[in-house]
């Protein structure tokens, strides 16, 4: 049964040394995650950013189906790798809009697109240094935005 729990949640598990998964299913407000109610943002700074010795991801699934989801832009992660091309704020912030429809042209490097249903989206932390282990950094919440 172990093994088939493993084997639904992902294949080859890694020790928590290795890897660390954050699985984002509610956003702040305890709320499901839905592409129908609209855009949702997460909100990085120099200390919220993943601290690892190796590389993160954010990966977002259709719920209902647990797959990757379809879209426009063929993005299916951001990923630490894409630092340098993600857009900062003037205060220094890097906001990944996660919604279905595109943020605008001079956001859309920033945008991980959400299905119109259910979804929920994975952080993963290769080599997750100390500090993610122990507690000290925590990750940032999703925030459902009115906009």
């Amino acid at each position: 049964m172990v093994r088939a729990a493993a084997a639904q949640g992902g294949i080859y598990g890694n020790t928590v040394q290795e890897a660390l998964y954050v699985l984002y299913a509610f956003d702040a407000e305890k709320l499901p995650l839905d592409g129908k109610a609209g855009k949702c943002t997460l909100t990085f700074t120099d200390k919220t950013l993943p601290p690892v010795d190796a590389f993160w991801s954010l990966t977002m699934y259709d719920r209902p189906k647990q797959l990757l989801v379809d879209n426009p832009v063929d993005r299916y992660l951001i990923n630490s790798a894409m630092l340098s091309s993600l857009r900062k704020t003037d205060n220094g912030k890097i906001v990944l809009y996660l919604q279905h429809v595109s943020p605008g042209p001079e956001l859309e490097a920033n945008w991980l697109p959400t299905p119109t249903e259910n979804y929920y989206a994975v952080m993963r932390l290769y080599l997750p240094k100390a500090e993610a282990l122990d507690g000290v950094w925590m990750p940032p919440s999703i925030k459902a935005n009115s906009q």
